[in-house]
């Protein structure tokens, strides 16, 4: 994250010193943006030198862990893969404890062509695990969708368009009015005809599946 953000805000007109180590205490800069572990924010915050604006690139930890700075946090909320990556167009969540500071967030975020929104520390795991869900555990259900189509002699690329066309209609009309399928039909026997499949040939996730079931049905009941 640090070489890409460092590569980036150097088309940005901004007056930037080079990336220092571990232990640098920031004294030549106005504002210092810690881009290291989120186990290791507090150590290295602690080693900045007092009235600088510091702040971190975590979306979990909060702004705790940068006392006593004046202090902001930026989250881009996207995958970043290399000193090459644009951040022109994703969202960033922002936070500070000044109007000055946050004002330093924002300020980096529009730089970089990002969209900023801001999350209060209290939000902060909530807003975490939401992008977890949006990204991580996405990839483990399509995982499974992998898996049980491979049994069936079904490659991978079958279920993309139909993966792509259900986020989609997820992003232009939200969850309830995007859902499909035998869960909102209605159609039990088709249901239990899936299940018996999964049993099958991955028992270990019939579980997954039923918590996925009863969720599906619980949003699609909500619909109505």
């Amino acid at each position: 994250m640090g070489a890409a953000l460092d590569a980036a805000l150097r088309t940005s007109n901004l007056e930037l010193l080079p990336p220092a180590g571990r232990g640098a205490d920031g004294a030549s800069a106005d504002i210092v943006l810690l881009a290291v572990p989120d186990a290791e924010i507090a150590s290295a915050a602690a080693a900045i030198a007092p009235g600088r604006i510091v702040g971190h690139l975590s979306g979990i930890t909060t702004l705790a862990a940068l006392q006593p700075h004046e202090a902001f946090s930026l989250h881009p909320l996207m995958t970043v893969t290399g000193p090459g990556t644009s951040f022109a167009g994703a969202h960033a969540a922002i936070a500070g404890t000044s109007e000055r500071a946050l004002q330093a967030a924002q300020d980096l975020a529009e730089r970089l062509g990002m969209v900023p929104f801001r999350v209060a520390d209290a939000d902060r795991a909530a807003y975490h695990a939401a992008a977890s869900i949006a990204s991580n555990y996405l990839v483990t259900l399509e995982g499974l969708a992998e898996q049980l189509a491979e049994t069936a002699g079904v490659p991978r690329a079958a279920l993309l368009p139909l993966a792509e066309a259900s986020l989609r209609n997820w992003a232009e009309r939200g969850a309830a009015s995007a859902l499909t399928g035998p869960v909102v039909r209605g159609d039990e026997a088709t249901v239990r005809a899936q299940r018996d499949a999964v049993a099958e040939r991955l028992p270990e996730h019939v579980a997954l599946f039923d918590a996925l079931t009863d969720a599906t049905r619980t949003l699609a009941g909500g619909q109505q």
